[in-house]
């Protein structure tokens, strides 16, 4: 579970004091050295400005992060599994390794074994852990204006088919089609819960999701049909704004979300969609609850479709909508991030209003 995250400057002296209550909690990454430690580490301290916190393991490896050899973050994970304390040297070793399960047979593990220890410990598998590592950097490169080329070094292709394609499985289009001039832009960017990407217009956000759901490429392709100009790489003020927000959030500061949305879909999943948009913090409703509340009591299978078929995720909350009996159910991040979704927003019940009172709708 999530717990309250201080501020950033509670959290730099609490490196700067070793405080150890804080160890496993929440670790340190370390731009100008592009290692993560606990805040306990023994090594000198690094300036304020060059420090990022996270909550999770997980979250400095997707950040691009190093664990330091000095205070070994990844110890309890390593102490618990020798089979894991392996890969993650080897992925140390070589980050830009194009992984595969061929390469982990060729270790001496099953791939499913792998697969589930990797996702009881850190949320994501291993390969995932390596993909989405790789591509980030690429992404990040192209965002910032950089090469094609300086891209897919960065992001450890040998080959630019390889890249391109990579590129094109997410956005539908590979790198050299971008004409610069596209409509809406694609951004990356890291949370507590693993990263998200956002694409959105001069003025409205029109999609928000993590990185490795599985749909998300479908989902992007779609887009791209409905709105003219296609789907560059860059970042929109909404972008910024979304961003701002949801820093908030997963720090327990607020859960009211005000970037203006553009709702891709049915009047009768947008409904469902405005429906969603009324369950508070902290509150949950079931399917045949959203079916009533909008006057379709026996359309509990579409409200179900409607829910899933969210592209904007945690801002239109559908991980706040239960199975019959109270069970989790449908979540395309996961199951085990619509629980801890669930879990942080129980801090966040007292005194947060509901979002989504003025958002902007398609014209």
């Amino acid at each position: 579970m999530l717990f309250k995250l201080p501020d950033n400057d509670v959290l730099y002296q609490a490196l700067v004091s070793r405080d150890a209550s804080y160890d496993g909690r929440v670790f340190v990454g370390v731009s100008s050295t592009g290692i993560f430690c606990r805040l306990t580490c023994p090594a000198r301290n690094p300036k304020r400005e060059n420090c990022q916190f996270f909550q999770t393991v997980a979250a400095c490896i997707e950040a691009g992060y190093r664990p330091c050899k000095r205070c070994s973050p990844l110890k309890p994970a390593a102490e618990a599994d020798a089979m894991i304390a392996d890969l993650l040297a080897a992925l140390e070793a070589d980050p830009l390794r194009r992984w595969s399960e061929g390469d982990i047979i060729a270790m001496g593990y099953d791939p499913s074994t792998v697969r589930r220890a990797f996702k009881r410990h850190f949320d994501m598998t291993f390969l995932e852990m390596a993909r989405l590592g790789r591509l980030r950097d690429g992404f990040v490169t192209l965002s910032s204006g950089g090469r094609v080329i300086d891209a897919q070094q960065d992001a450890g292709f040998e080959s630019a088919s390889g890249f391109r394609s990579a590129f094109a499985r997410l956005l539908g289009r590979s790198p050299s089609r971008f004409s610069g001039e596209e409509l809406l832009l694609a951004d990356w960017f890291d949370t507590p819960l693993g990263p998200m990407i956002a694409v959105s217009d001069p003025h409205t956000l029109h999609l928000l999701e993590f990185a490795d759901r599985k749909a998300l490429p479908t989902e992007l392709r779609r887009l791209q049909k409905k709105v003219r100009g296609g789907i560059g790489i860059g970042r929109h003020k909404p972008t910024e704004a979304i961003k701002l927000e949801l820093d908030d959030y997963f720090a327990g500061r607020s859960a009211v979300f005000e970037t203006p949305l553009t709702m891709h879909g049915s009047p009768f999943t947008r409904r469902v969609w405005q429906e969603l948009l009324t369950i508070a913090p902290g509150e949950t409703r079931t399917y045949s609850d959203i079916a009533r509340l909008i006057g379709k009591p026996s359309a509990v299978r579409a409200v179900a479709r409607a829910n899933g078929a969210n592209q904007i995720a945690l801002v239109i909350p559908c991980h706040r909508v239960l199975g019959s009996d109270g069970s989790l159910t449908g979540y395309g991040g996961g199951l085990w991030r619509k629980q801890k979704l669930i879990d942080l927003e129980t801090t966040l019940a007292g005194g947060v209003s509901a979002p989504g009172k003025n958002r902007r709708e398609p014209g």
